[in-house]
């Protein structure tokens, strides 16, 4: 049984689609600075998106494998596809089946995207490119409950669990950087080469995914710690609130540098893992607080986050038509309510079907049992 809901994630959750939103429509819609440096820095709510996903993800694992009852791995891909797959395949067959609807930008091949290998040295501009993130995070559902399984037969030093997270960063620190003087630096095409190799590459993007994974592993193998930790929410809230802010400024400064390419992404991603702290600690500000819309938000963002692009391009083409400029309040408004309603048509439509039928057959990651974190699981 759950217990109380967490409106803290709920909060975050609802922050990174917005996030992401307010990018997407200045880069497809209105080609302006429509929202002041936020806009320019929306992306980093698909990050935040990585750092729940992790967190979330992680916990569900990592509490099973210490129960009584045992981790099913085949029970956790079964919840995994049927909270992600239903969604993906609806708005993947709009794209493939229906030319009007990817605007006549040219599409990777299907292959790609049934594989989740897509994000792999994808070419900017292609359609559907958005769901890059989606394969990285497909990828992590594949790959992490079997490492975890593997070190729970071996029984290692936790040490050891902690140092392979460490080099995880590691790894992903050096990627970028040796791509980056390789692909971007002095190259005619170094800013395209940067999102091809480097922004959509799981390898150099696993930074958000692993703090929320760091989290998971502090709370289940660790209490005491985490006790002591997450009794100091509002502290952690605000501590994340201010590397956030550095990690912006750095990447306002120099958005494709060398220095915030390398350690841009591991910053951001400690400052969204303690934003996710707060927002799971007892008596934290950030974990009670209830924003007015946002559990709705939360709930259809998966939804939303698919579909929104391309609502928002083919919708800005009408309202111009109309005589409304994409910057005006009219057509920013209609273009978000258009997005959000979409999204819920394919929250209710597909994904809660589906999600009815998970709660039916597939109820938890474990073995026996039901819920095991306390929040419904969106990730």
């Amino acid at each position: 049984m759950h217990s109380e809901r967490i409106h803290g994630l709920d909060t975050l959750r609802a922050l990174a689609i917005v996030l992401v939103m307010l990018q997407h429509y200045v880069l497809f819609v209105s080609n302006e600075d429509t929202f002041g440096f936020i806009g320019t820095v929306g992306w980093i709510g698909v990050d935040l998106f990585f750092a729940l996903s992790g967190y979330l993800i992680g916990n569900q694992i990592f509490a099973a494998l210490r129960s009584e009852a045992g981790f099913s791995l085949g029970r956790f891909y079964a919840r995994r596809f049927l909270r992600t797959l239903p969604n993906f395949y609806v708005v993947l067959a709009l794209y493939a089946l229906w030319p009007a609807f990817r605007g006549g930008l040219e599409m990777p091949e299907l292959w790609r995207f049934l594989t989740f290998t897509q994000n792999i040295n994808l070419a900017p501009g292609t359609a559907f490119s958005h769901a890059w993130s989606l394969n990285i995070e497909e990828q992590f559902y594949m790959v992490l409950p079997a490492v975890a399984l593997a070190f729970a037969a071996v029984r290692p030093p936790m040490s050891r669990a902690w140092l392979a997270l460490a080099m995880v960063v590691g790894v992903g620190i050096a990627a970028r950087w040796i791509l980056w003087e390789q692909v971007v630096d002095g190259q005619r095409y170094g800013m395209y080469n940067y999102y091809k190799y480097i922004y959509y590459s799981s390898l150099c993007r696993l930074d958000e995914l692993v703090a929320g994974v760091a989290l998971a592993m502090l709370r289940n193998y660790h209490p005491d710690a985490w006790a002591r930790i997450s009794a100091r929410g509002n502290a952690s809230g605000a501590a994340g609130l201010g590397v956030c802010a550095l990690a912006v400024w750095l990447f306002l400064a120099s958005p494709r540098g060398l220095g915030v390419t390398v350690f841009g992404y591991p910053l951001l991603a400690v400052g969204f893992g303690l934003l996710v702290l707060a927002a799971v600690s007892q008596r934290s500000v950030l974990r009670t607080l209830r924003v007015p819309g946002a559990a709705s938000l939360a709930l259809w963002s998966y939804a939303i986050y698919l579909i929104h692009k391309q609502v928002m391009i083919l919708l800005g083409s009408v309202l111009a038509r109309a005589g409304f400029a994409p910057g005006e309040w009219q057509a920013v408004a209609a273009s978000f309510a258009a997005s959000v309603m979409a999204g819920l048509a394919l929250h209710l439509l597909v994904e809660t079907p589906f999600m009815k039928l998970r709660e039916r057959y597939v109820p938890a990651v474990a073995r026996a049992g039901s819920g095991l974190d306390g929040q419904p699981e969106r990730a």
